[in-house]
């Protein structure tokens, strides 16, 4: 189900943050890396940064790619967020794999482009490296918004048409210059699933928040909640700058915190991919691009390290 919403009178294919945020989340996630890693990150951070909109050019193209970008958490109850199966096997069984995929998935595939990245690192495969670290960037970034975690999700059951965009697009391309986003150095996740579902909780537990004052300041500013712009040789209506300011204002930062959040998971997630896979030697990957035969080889020792004398964490559904 591909998600459509109405920026200021204007439709609009759900893409999760605006490209504008999206690719501030990737670029400046490099930035927590430590020396092993920073060094190859930055080479390629225009990448990083360009790509990271990836995921929402597939919808056009991949069937199966719109919902692996939220979830309608409350579609299976009031406490759904603290009761959901946490594992993909546990979710199907209980509801089906057609609901899960009628209702979104994001938070079963997200781990999935975190392993997948992990494995990239163990064969050493620079080319995988790069585009599994932008989709999960995509993902992780999906993740800490709100009105990703509910059926609501363009304000179209209250009369609130438009407010997805204006959340994540609109008040982060006005007001992102002045956020900070100095969020410390990557650390090491020991619980990839539980930290995914505790950003998923968070960013639902804030949706009331996000509906209810924004319909507080509609009723406020009245017609000032919207100005005209002019883009190229168009004049559009949009949210007025003063109206963005009193919701960032009133929200107390709330979509800065969620873009510090993600961005610091982002770091944490790539960073651990790296200590999962055993610290590889990432300046190698500086240096040469391994041939089609050495990758075979690699991606035989990772199936061996995987069913043989290691152990490692259990991977969760291919979907």
């Amino acid at each position: 189900m591909t998600k459509i919403f109405v920026l200021a009178g204007l439709p609009v294919l759900l893409g999760g943050w605006g490209f504008h945020a999206h690719r501030q989340i990737n670029r400046l996630a490099v930035f927590t890396l430590p020396p092993p890693l920073i060094q190859f990150y930055k080479k390629h951070i225009d990448y990083i940064t360009e790509a990271s909109v990836n995921p929402d050019r597939r919808r056009f193209a991949v069937p199966d790619e719109a919902p692996r970008h939220y979830i309608d958490i409350d579609h299976f109850g009031d406490s759904a967020v603290y009761k959901m199966p946490r594992k993909w096997e546990d979710a199907v069984a209980l509801y089906s794999e057609d609901t899960l995929k009628a209702y979104g998935i994001l938070p079963w595939h997200l781990p999935v482009v975190y392993y997948r990245l992990r494995d990239a690192f163990f064969v050493r495969d620079a080319e995988a490296i790069l585009r599994l670290s932008a989709d999960l960037g995509h993902y992780v970034a999906d993740a800490h918004v709100p009105l990703h975690t509910t059926e609501n999700y363009n304000g179209q059951f209250t009369g609130q048409e438009g407010i997805h965009a204006f959340w994540e697009s609109r008040v982060p391309e006005l007001l992102s210059a002045s956020y900070d986003f100095w969020v410390g150095s990557a650390t090491y996740e020991t619980d990839v699933r539980k930290r995914v579902w505790s950003a998923i909780v968070q960013a639902h537990e804030a949706v009331d928040s996000v509906l209810r004052i924004e319909r507080e300041l509609s009723e406020k500013f009245g017609e000032r909640k919207y100005s005209f712009e002019t883009r190229g040789r168009q004049t559009v209506r949009v949210y007025s700058r003063e109206f963005a300011m009193a919701y960032h204002q009133a929200l107390n930062g709330m979509v800065q915190r969620q873009m510090r959040a993600a961005i610091r998971m982002l770091g944490d997630l790539w960073f651990s991919a790296w200590v999962d896979a055993g610290q590889p030697d990432v300046q190698l990957l500086l240096r040469y691009t391994p041939s089609e035969q050495e990758l075979e080889q690699r991606k035989k020792l990772l199936e061996e390290w995987k069913n043989g004398r290691l152990k490692v964490r259990e991977h969760e559904g291919d979907f």
